[in-house]
């Protein structure tokens, strides 16, 4: 999604062979990412997290602190799924990512059979405020003091982004979960 247009087209056309898990799919997907993790590193990318995200940390700071709020019952694939899709739709309510090329992103997700919300995006600390909303902060510490977030401008293309609005992050929050009740799926 953030560093592989033509992947993801693959990943997309080919959605239903990885959902049933077949070997030759399977092994594709999981050789090709690698590859395009490598090449990040070696052709300039940041491998310790010291300016440019890493295009692994995509919809992970949400995701992050989703599995600490959970005890560790939410799964890290479906943790990063939702984190992903929350990331996504923020881009979109920043116009930066078009909602035609969201809305692909996000049924591959769904047709991959993983969750494009989760409850405790909702959830409200004592005070009232989005606990979710605490993995910024959390996320700014890992980075050693300085926030960057990879959010996406198009398929396959990423944008780090330092600063993000809580407000509109909480908007995005409760788009989903309208969307997530009226599929049934919250």
């Amino acid at each position: 999604m953030v560093k592989d247009a033509s992947f993801f087209n693959w990943l997309e056309t080919n959605d239903a062979a990885l959902a049933a898990c077949e070997r030759d799919a399977l092994e594709y997907a999981v050789e090709r990412s690698a590859l395009l993790h490598a090449s990040h590193i070696a052709c300039g990318g940041d491998a310790f997290e010291l300016g440019s995200s890493r295009p692994l940390d995509f919809g992970h700071w949400a995701a992050h602190y989703m599995e600490t709020m959970s005890g560790y019952t939410l799964g890290h694939a479906e943790a990063v799924s939702v984190g992903m899709c929350l990331d996504i739709l923020y881009s979109v309510r920043k116009g930066w990512l078009p909602a035609a090329e969201a809305e692909r992103i996000v049924s591959v997700l769904k047709a991959l059979g993983l969750p494009v919300f989760h409850p405790l995006l909702s959830r409200r600390t004592e005070d009232g405020a989005c606990e979710v909303l605490k993995g910024l902060e959390a996320f700014r510490e890992h980075l050693g003091g300085h926030l960057t977030v990879l959010m996406l401008t198009g398929i396959g293309r990423g944008k780090d982004v330092h600063e993000i609005d809580a407000a509109l992050m909480e908007e995005c929050i409760r788009e989903m979960q309208e969307a997530a009740r009226c599929s049934g799926q919250e």
